[in-house]
């Protein structure tokens, strides 16, 4: 299937080349058409399935189709639950744009307000915004969702985690004249995400892909056992100091593991950028900068300082700690293997940490592979899951009452 099967405007077609798209992958497939029937979707769109164009470019087609008659603000209304995300979907709706007359404008968190509010002021077809920041200007009357024509609400699982579940419902009510919206998560398990979708969409079409069998096969997978944080951050180590490794992201689960980490790599001569999410914006753009230019080929981070990274050619996903749940792991692994290109992910495993192990290899259907390396073998062997034990009725038959003596 081709890109021009879906009917879109030359501009866009042309966008898409010149960025060396050839043909839409599962997800664009089965979103694209349906969107651009204006219909709601609910959409389960993995990390690096290329979702985001699998909304930008039917509001772009929209907004060329049905051009603006007046001034005012924006129509698309975008919302990602991090600046990180938002930065990168507007610089991927501007590339989109390129030949189109379009305003394009952000608005996020940690930045200052006058320029944005500038932006407000004047004409925006389509904003991508933080719902937090964005919530402020609607409070001061600096914006106005009485234009809105599409929403999207792109990571909604991640919005759940970060607590935007009634801000994001509140810019919904206000976008009263709002034709369409769509709703794309990484995964649609459990209520929170149904509940959700149910108070923002309607009637809406679910659209559920994985990647294909092709794509996950790219990124390869395994376990390296741990006997303790030493013997850990020797693997670590040894790991990262391998040819193979030109790109890695290092998964911690604190804020005080990432500054720790980034200490003791300094000291074993390995260099490391760091995100964390008490850092201001510039120092984390800065660290993302010098990333992504190669000044450094290791960045550690939390999970909630990295949603949103997209940073091409990631040759490796380390979890030096494990996370808390199975669809955490499967965004942290979607960072590499994109694209087309392979990538490996490697988890670091201590005895406490096989419970969420044997989840994962549930979830993904796939037991991971031990492996060791040479000098470095575990001493110990692989501890067993812990097993629930059934509960046994222990509650003791009421005792009949003593009669009493008269």
């Amino acid at each position: 299937m081709q890109f021009e099967e879906f009917d879109l405007d030359p501009a866009l077609l042309d966008a898409l080349k010149a960025m060396n798209h050839a043909s839409p992958t599962s997800i664009q497939q089965q979103a694209i058409p349906l969107a651009m029937e204006q219909r709601d979707l609910l959409a389960h769109a993995p990390t690096g399935t290329g979702k985001t164009a699998s909304f930008l470019l039917p509001a772009l087609q929209h907004l060329i189709d049905f051009p603006r008659r007046r001034g005012g603000q924006a129509r698309v209304l975008i919302l990602t639950p991090t600046r990180e995300l938002a930065s990168q979907v507007h610089r991927y709706a501007c590339h989109l744009a390129t030949d189109l007359d379009l305003n394009i404008a952000i608005i996020t968190g940690g930045v200052p307000y006058a320029p944005q509010q500038e932006i407000l002021a004047g004409n925006v077809d389509i904003l991508v915004a933080t719902p937090g920041r964005l919530l402020e200007y609607l409070d001061k009357g600096n914006f106005k969702a009485t234009d809105v024509e599409i929403m999207v609400i792109d990571e909604a699982d991640r919005m759940l985690d970060m607590g935007f579940a009634k801000v994001v419902q509140t810019l919904a009510i206000e976008a009263q004249e709002c034709k369409q919206k769509m709703l794309f998560s990484a995964t649609l398990e459990g209520t929170g995400i149904q509940i959700f979708a149910n108070n923002l969409l309607n009637n809406p079409v679910t659209v559920a892909t994985e990647p294909p069998r092709s794509e996950k096969n790219k990124i390869h997978q395994w376990v390296h056992l741990a006997d303790d944080k030493a013997h850990k951050f020797a693997l670590l180590c040894a790991i990262l100091q391998s040819e193979d490794v030109t790109r890695a992201i290092v998964f911690a689960k604190t804020r005080e593991s990432v500054a720790s980490l980034e200490g003791l790599l300094q000291q074993a001569g390995i260099p490391a950028a760091f995100m964390r999410g008490d850092m201001e914006q510039k120092k984390r753009f800065q660290a993302l900068g010098r990333f992504t230019k190669g000044e450094v080929k290791v960045l550690l981070a939390t999970d909630v300082a990295a949603r949103g990274i997209d940073v091409d050619d990631i040759s490796h996903v380390i979890n030096f700690d494990m996370p808390r749940s199975a669809d955490i792991y499967v965004h942290r692994i979607g960072r590499t293997g994109r694209a087309g290109k392979k990538g490996t992910a490697i988890s670091l495993v201590e005895a406490h940490d096989v419970g969420i192990l044997a989840k994962i290899e549930r979830y993904t259907e796939q037991r991971l592979k031990r492996r060791v390396i040479e000098g470095l073998r575990p001493k110990n062997k692989e501890a067993k899951v812990p097993t629930k034990k059934k509960n046994k009725d222990k509650a003791k038959k009421p005792s009949k009452a003593k009669k009493s003596k008269k």
